[in-house]
């Protein structure tokens, strides 16, 4: 396993629509092992493929720690990780819930996003079994999250136009001086 160097915007990989897997093998298993550890490493609670530069339909993600943190007060919450292949939402709540957003690929940047309150998402596990999960409050909001990335959506394409223009003006800015030095 390794930390794998994340995708920042203006990066246009961000904007890929990532590949299906045809089959789960040694080699899917060690890009989730290498997600996983970048994912906790960040630290994140949630990472697709293409944010470390591969763009295939792969998403990690593990709010154990956090949702712990947010219902009980418990900073040492237990680690729920969830590898999701090819993960497709089936089925979307009328209902909307508010989650204050952020994505290791925007770093310290955060904004109010309203999504589905729940979903039902089907996805293959690592054994290549095809699984299903219903998934509400900060996982369905985790979730909603990654599967945009695998579509090519940031979080900040859910906020006013004059919000996104702003983040993505300052980070190309950011990227153009990191690349004169």
């Amino acid at each position: 396993m390794s930390v794998r160097p994340l995708v920042i915007i203006p990066d246009n990989r961000l904007r890929l629509v990532s590949d299906p897997i045809v089959r789960v093998d040694a080699r899917v298993r060690a890009l989730v092992d290498d997600m996983f550890e970048t994912m906790y490493d960040a630290p994140g609670i949630g990472l697709a493929a293409v944010q470390i530069g591969v763009p295939e339909r792969i998403v990690t993600v593990d709010v154990g720690k956090r949702r712990a943190k947010e219902e009980e007060g418990d900073e040492e919450g237990e680690k729920n990780p969830i590898a999701l292949i090819n993960p497709e939402i089936v089925s979307a709540s009328e209902d909307v819930s508010v989650y204050q957003e952020g994505c290791l690929s925007i770093p310290d940047y955060y904004e109010d996003v309203e999504r589905p309150a729940r979903v039902k998402v089907r996805y293959m596990d690592l054994n290549g079994e095809i699984q299903e999960i219903d998934a509400d409050g900060l996982l369905a909001t985790c979730v909603q999250h990654e599967i945009d990335h695998l579509n090519g959506v940031l979080f900040i394409d859910h906020i006013s136009k004059l919000k996104r223009d702003r983040v993505i003006k300052k980070f190309t800015k950011a990227a153009k001086e990191r690349a004169t030095r």
